[in-house]
């Protein structure tokens, strides 16, 4: 853990920022001398000292009570006026780089976005299964949590969650009336400047924030829409800052070079000292997990610029240990305070344990917790064992296993490939591919053709979805003509698929034991078959992929 500064501007002896370690640092007393019963006078309220060391229960408040409520045709149908209402707007594919539209709105509304800590978290890849198993992890240690995510597989209301569950479709459409006349008042003084309203991405993330004020939350969890240095939710000062792994993705907006685009993540890491108080260092701590050297680098500097704390995924923390498990996989991590073994992640993949670690590492930052300062490991079990990341290798139909994957770039689908290499045993293997014409198609393909036996293309109907007789008559050159398939849509896509599957199950004498089918290709693509196959209440319009 870096935190004071070496000759290259690193930090050099390992601590967190920590509140209940300064109380005693701070005072009179040697803590050195202290006995087990002096310490655990001294911070009695949060920390239990043993012969191992200190330990942060952070569990003894009551956990807040899910009401889970109707949702009536009313509700749906009000929904969508608003969506359709947010769709008019700026689309969230687009930057305009100026955060000065939602400092606005933000200051018009009284800054909810200040109203509670924040983790922040940016990153091309694991970066909404990273946000979820924080935010899992949180409501573990009995914090009422806020949690926004982008995009949404079937519902806009996912993008907005409250105590681990999307905010109820009554909830949002009052969100936005009460924020609507300030937004509208931004869009006018936007306009009279020559500029132009505020997204629709800009406008959902102001009605996070104003939620979780309202909610009240403890503790919100953002993840980044696109890029960072000039993303709407660039304008919360979060207590951690994560980068997941940072890839090629997005260049027209992030920049044509991994350290370009380093540079736009790293933007959330910034400074938190208080002007008004320079005496007292600001707790400021910035978690990145595995990344190409280049971008390391470019992040590091931004942390050093800032005097935040960091802690690197391979040094600072990592996994020790992993062995698939039925439905998951069994960890063990070398977290900041320790060691935490038997930990079973309900998802699958070397990466998704990797996200697990970076997960933990944030958040024993925000407690406080590293130098012999563990979370209880009991807590931590019980917060991966209730994580959920639907569309990351999902399985939503047994007889044949079909998954659905929101995968939409070259390292996306490398993850996906080694996962169903490493965790899996299929005898055959079909995929479902649709993807937006926008993305590194041919990276995508050239990724996955060894993966799957046969693969069916299809085409979702967004603009943005290249044609399919484009995409296979692409992928024939790539794959091979005689494993190509065309579906005109998405639902006669599953069903060719399946039907493949049956047919060589037949044909070999083991019927569907040992097939599946893999949906995967874009966010949009795995909401719309999540939808079809029945994994949702909503289903609702367009979504966009970071």
């Amino acid at each position: 853990m870096v935190a004071g500064r070496d000759e290259d501007g690193l930090d050099n002896d390992g601590g967190i920022p920590n509140s209940h370690h300064d109380k005693i640092e701070g005072s009179s007393v040697d803590p050195a001398s202290l006995s087990p019963e002096d310490i655990n006078a001294a911070i009695s309220d949060d920390l239990e000292v043993d012969d191992a060391g200190l330990t942060l229960p952070l569990s003894d408040e009551t956990k807040p009570e899910v009401v889970h409520r109707t949702i009536t045709p009313d509700d749906l149908e009000a929904l969508a006026d608003v969506e359709n209402q947010l769709n008019s707007r700026w689309p969230e594919t687009k930057i305009d780089p100026t955060l000065d539209r939602m400092h606005q709105v933000l200051d018009l509304l009284g800054d909810p976005q200040h109203a509670y800590p924040s983790i922040h978290v940016a990153g091309t890849n694991g970066k909404t299964s990273v946000t979820r198993m924080i935010e899992s992890l949180l409501r573990a240690f009995h914090r009422r949590t806020g949690r926004t995510t982008s995009p949404h597989l079937q519902s806009v209301t996912e993008r907005i969650a409250i105590d681990g569950e999307p905010i109820h479709p009554a909830d949002f459409v009052q969100t936005w009336k009460s924020v609507k006349p300030f937004v509208e008042m931004v869009d006018r003084r936007s306009e009279d400047e020559g500029g132009p309203r505020m997204s629709t991405f800009e406008v959902l993330t102001t009605m996070a924030f104003a939620a979780f004020a309202d909610a009240p939350v403890d503790v919100a969890v953002v993840e980044v829409g696109m890029g960072g240095r000039w993303d709407a939710t660039n304008v919360v000062h979060g207590d951690v800052t994560v980068i997941t792994p940072v890839g090629m993705d997005h260049s027209e907006y992030l920049g044509d070079t991994i350290e370009e685009i380093a540079g736009e993540k790293a933007g959330i890491i910034k400074s938190r000292w208080d002007k008004d108080d320079l005496l007292t260092p600001p707790d400021n701590v910035a978690i990145i997990a595995e990344q190409d050297p280049a971008a390391m680098n470019v992040i590091l500097e931004q942390a050093v610029s800032v005097d935040a704390s960091v802690a690197r995924a391979g040094s600072e923390y990592g996994i020790v240990e992993r062995s698939v498990a039925v439905g998951g996989q069994t960890l063990t991590i070398r977290g900041l305070g320790g060691t935490y073994e038997n930990v079973f992640l309900p998802l699958s993949g070397a990466y998704q344990a990797r996200n697990a670690a970076t997960a933990l590492a944030a958040v024993e930052a925000f407690f406080g917790a590293g130098g012999g300062r563990q979370l209880d490991v009991n807590t931590v079990r019980e917060g991966f064992g209730n994580v959920s990341s639907p569309a990351r290798l999902e399985r939503i139909r047994t007889s044949p296993s079909v998954f659905v994957d929101a995968t939409h770039n070259p390292q996306g689908a490398r993850a996906l490939a080694e996962t169903l290499h490493d965790d899996f045993s299929f005898r055959r293997l079909i995929g479902i591919v649709s993807i937006f014409q926008d993305k590194d198609v041919v990276g995508v393909l050239e990724t996955l053709r060894d993966t799957f036996d046969e693969i069916v293309f299809t085409e979702v109907d967004s603009p943005r979805a290249m044609p399919v007789d484009e995409l296979a008559e692409l992928a024939r050159t790539l794959v091979g003509d005689e494993r190509v398939h065309v579906s005109a849509s998405m639902a006669d896509a599953i069903e060719d698929a399946v039907a493949l599957a049956e047919e060589e199950g037949e044909e070999e004498g083991y019927g569907l034991a040992g097939t599946g089918v893999v949906i995967t290709g874009s966010v949009y693509s795995a909401g719309r078959a999540r939808a079809l196959l029945g994994n949702c209440l909503l289903y609702t319009s367009d979504a966009a992929d970071e």
